[in-house]
């Protein structure tokens, strides 16, 4: 139920989208093609803007990397580490132990 992004993969989105101090960039929930991800049919889309009121967020330079309120569920579950591949961000989504969580 959780979100975090190491600063090496942030300061790759930061370069990759010519992110200044101020920007948003949002992980949203869509159903066909973009970041495979743990739920089934479901993928990750990337852009750049504040739409909604934000659930999970990071802010690095001042850039805040979240999801809105709309699509916090898809977090329930999972904790979701954001870090750096040999060259480009991936995504691991680690199952929460319920029995653990209370």
């Amino acid at each position: 139920m959780a979100m975090h992004m190491t600063e090496e993969a942030a300061k790759w989105y930061q370069e990759e989208m010519d992110l200044d101090s101020g920007d948003y960039v949002h992980f949203y929930v869509k159903l066909y093609g973009g970041i495979p991800t743990a739920h089934p049919n479901y993928f990750l889309g990337v852009s750049i803007g504040k739409d909604g009121e934000m659930s999970h967020y990071q802010n690095f330079d001042g850039v805040t990397f979240y999801f809105s309120e709309q699509d916090a569920w898809f977090l329930n579950q999972y904790d979701l580490a954001i870090k750096m591949g040999q060259e480009e961000a991936v995504f691991e989504f680690t199952p929460i132990n319920n029995d653990n969580a209370k």
